[in-house]
């Protein structure tokens, strides 16, 4: 972005009155290589271009967006979003600072997948698939793909900022399906972090094929649970999934300015065990949901929600923190210049405590031990929420026992938070992608295991 044209823009937008102007130019190629029925399935990749304007007056927001860069189709776009709007006061010229330049990943171990191409991720799927169907005769599908995405973005607004940044994310998947005949069951995993093509280095096609096949195959042979009120222990990891959906989305400035929230007005108030910290954060080195700087320009932060149980704050992008009287988190995303930018987690977990898991299983005579969730769906104005379990195991008499299909989590999120009573040591984060107002942004959930004292399972 020329920094006359982008003047010309910010004069457009005062002189129609608006208190801040926003200018976000994005440049993205993506890339997909996927394997199926043991063979190439898909190659597919691309380039977007467009630049987005946000307007805002008080806390209203206005926002377009093009993919023409010439400064007229800007200017036209100014005029046409504050289109009769009371022209503003003559304010003194914009000084831009000096551009900062950041990348979100590291830059020395950096390889390009703009530059090697889909070739390298070939060997990858094939040992994926490979690794799978060894477990059993009784796998009959494989599917693996690995996508990345090259980001080049300048964000510049009307109080000065001038900051140019460069994210990368490359996340693989692997799923597998297994039969016994009559029925068919499926799983997958699918880790990602920021970076190239170096991260294929992290990531064993093996180890992820053959855990899915055997946990799936554990599953496939399984009775299906009772439902019913009971304890449950839940795993680690994408086990975080039901926090994130059922209390992170109402703990954000974008539920709590509407009154769409139960966490409305609660900052100070217990609103969980003393063993219960949550936090989000967007600074973790090299994590799937992390960034340097949020799509504002504000600087990330390690946001803690929860700290023994007290609710602290909330994750804030600039209009939620004016409206709802907080500091900005650093927590404005959003998915590209299409959207405007509103308060989204980024990594968020609850914190590790001092549990053991053989200690939470030991507690508990009649439950579950859910091991490993699935996908659901949760209203985040009630935090009401439910959620499958993938992989799940009676607990009987303080022992993990048979294994059990079927079973969903059905409850409200601020209900079941005080029910958490234990909080293990064993922490561990997955990655994910959420979707919201501002489109689909890649984020991290996590949890050591912890012992919720009573929730209502569905089952047979």
């Amino acid at each position: 972005m020329n920094p006359s044209v982008a003047v010309k823009i910010f004069e457009a937008g005062r002189s129609a009155g608006a208190d801040f102007v926003e200018i976000y130019e994005e440049e993205t190629r993506s890339s997909s290589l996927g394997l199926k029925s043991s063979q190439i399935e898909s190659a597919t990749a691309g380039t977007e271009y467009g630049i987005g304007i946000r307007l805002i007056y008080g806390t209203e927001v206005l926002y377009g967006f093009t993919s023409d860069d010439s400064e007229d189709a800007l200017v036209k776009l100014v005029q046409t979003l504050a289109f009769g709007r009371i022209a503003g006061q003559a304010s003194k010229p914009i000084e831009f600072a000096p551009q900062k330049r950041i990348a979100d990943y590291n830059v020395a171990a950096f390889k390009d997948p703009r530059v090697l191409g889909q070739a390298v991720k070939q060997d990858f799927l094939f040992r994926a698939d490979q690794a799978a169907r060894k477990v059993s005769d009784k796998v009959v599908q494989v599917g693996a793909s690995v996508t990345d995405s090259c980001s080049a973005i300048t964000l510049m607004n009307s109080e000065g900022l001038n900051l140019s940044m460069n994210r990368a994310r490359l996340r693989v998947n692997v799923t597998v399906t297994v039969s016994d005949g009559s029925e068919r069951l499926t799983t997958h995993e699918a880790p990602g972090a920021l970076g190239g093509y170096e991260l294929l280095a992290n990531y064993s096609p093996e180890e992820l094929s053959t855990d899915a096949a055997e946990r799936v195959l554990r599953m496939l042979s399984a009775g299906y649970i009772k439902g019913g009120q009971m304890p449950v222990v839940m795993g680690n990891g994408f086990g975080g999934v039901i926090f994130h959906e059922a209390c992170g989305h109402p703990l954000e400035t974008e539920s709590v300015r509407r009154g769409a929230s139960p966490f409305c007005g609660k900052i100070g108030e217990a609103i969980g065990q003393p063993c219960l910290t949550a936090i989000d954060d967007g600074t973790m080195e090299g994590v799937w949901g992390s960034l340097k700087y949020d799509d504002e320009g504000t600087p990330t932060q390690r946001t803690v929600l929860i700290e023994n149980g007290i609710l602290k704050t909330y994750m804030s992008d600039r209009v939620g923190a004016a409206e709802v009287g907080i500091a900005r988190t650093g927590s404005a995303r959003r998915e590209s210049y299409k959207y405007a930018p509103v308060s989204r987690m980024r990594n968020t977990f609850i914190a590790p405590g001092k549990d053991s898991l053989d200690s939470m299983i030991a507690s508990v005579d009649n439950g579950l031990y859910a091991a490993r969730m699935a996908g659901g769906s949760v209203n985040p104005a009630t935090g009401e929420f439910n959620f499958a379990v993938d992989e799940g195991y009676v607990i009987r008499n303080g022992k993990i026992c048979e294994p059990v299909r079927g079973a969903a989590l059905i409850g409200k999120g601020h209900e079941i938070m005080p029910r958490i009573s234990m909080v293990g040591s064993d922490w561990e984060v997955a990655a994910g992608v959420c979707g919201a107002s501002s489109g689909h942004v890649p984020v991290t959930v996590g949890q050591p295991s912890i012992k919720v004292d009573q929730i209502l399972v569905g089952g047979r």
